[in-house]
């Protein structure tokens, strides 16, 4: 596909469509039913987990900006977001047109290398990549390393930031200030309503990502279910 003009991309929003496993929501066709009814609504583009998901969506909607990842656990390490070769290439494979990836400062399942990484996905694959960081220092780097897309995925999931409460918005600000223009900046991660992303573009973010708050069934409803049992 064509990537969506910068006009339309600023100020977007990008729907983060994931299901937990066992979860019926998490059928390939739901998943890309949903996908389709947030493009519908004004999506700019949407978020995907797993190159099943990623090939659905793009099977049914193939016009969609799509970022992709898949999230693989191993013994070694704590990084789980598209973390490493065999998973940017799947994913890219799958329709991606942006490989999302955990660009933190963690060890790497295998002892792979972010720069290594990244350079093999850019030489091999040519691949757009969005780096998933968690502090403005990571975003920095990850942007020198040849991420296009910065986004505040991790902010407060890390070890380095495990005190700290999602959205991110006080990375935005400094990202801003030390990025380029060529390079997006996204954020991710806690927008639960409206308001919230508003102030995620007003502190710098180019565009936004909203997941739970949308497409999280399964968590929506328990919180509910908790809260009136209490």
């Amino acid at each position: 596909m064509s990537f969506p003009s910068l006009e339309t991309l600023n100020r977007g929003l990008i729907v983060s469509v994931q299901a937990p496993e066992g979860s019926p929501m998490h059928h390939p066709q739901v998943i890309a039913a949903m996908a389709e009814a947030s493009l519908r609504n004004g999506a700019v583009g949407v978020r995907l987990e797993s190159p099943e998901h990623i090939g659905a969506v793009r099977r049914r909607c193939p016009q969609a900006l799509i970022i992709g990842l898949w999230k693989r656990s191993f013994p070694d390490s704590s990084v789980y977001i598209t973390p490493g070769w065999a998973e940017v290439k799947a994913v890219w494979s799958a329709g991606a047109d942006v490989v999302a990836l955990d660009a933190t400062a963690r060890h790497r399942p295998g002892g792979i290398t972010l720069e290594q990484l990244v350079s093999r996905a850019q030489q091999e694959l040519g691949a757009p990549l969005m780096a998933d960081i968690d502090t403005v220092a990571n975003g920095v780097r990850a942007a020198e390393l040849g991420c296009g897309w910065v986004g505040t995925t991790l902010y407060g999931y890390t070890e380095a930031t495990a005190v700290e409460s999602p959205p991110g918005l006080s990375l935005l600000g400094p990202l801003r200030q030390q990025l380029g223009s060529d390079i997006r900046i996204i954020c991710e991660g806690g927008l639960d309503s409206p308001q919230v992303a508003i102030e995620a573009l007003a502190a710098g973010a180019d565009t936004v990502v909203v997941g739970t708050a949308i497409t999280g069934v399964d968590l929506q409803v328990n919180t509910y279910c908790q809260a009136l049992a209490a």
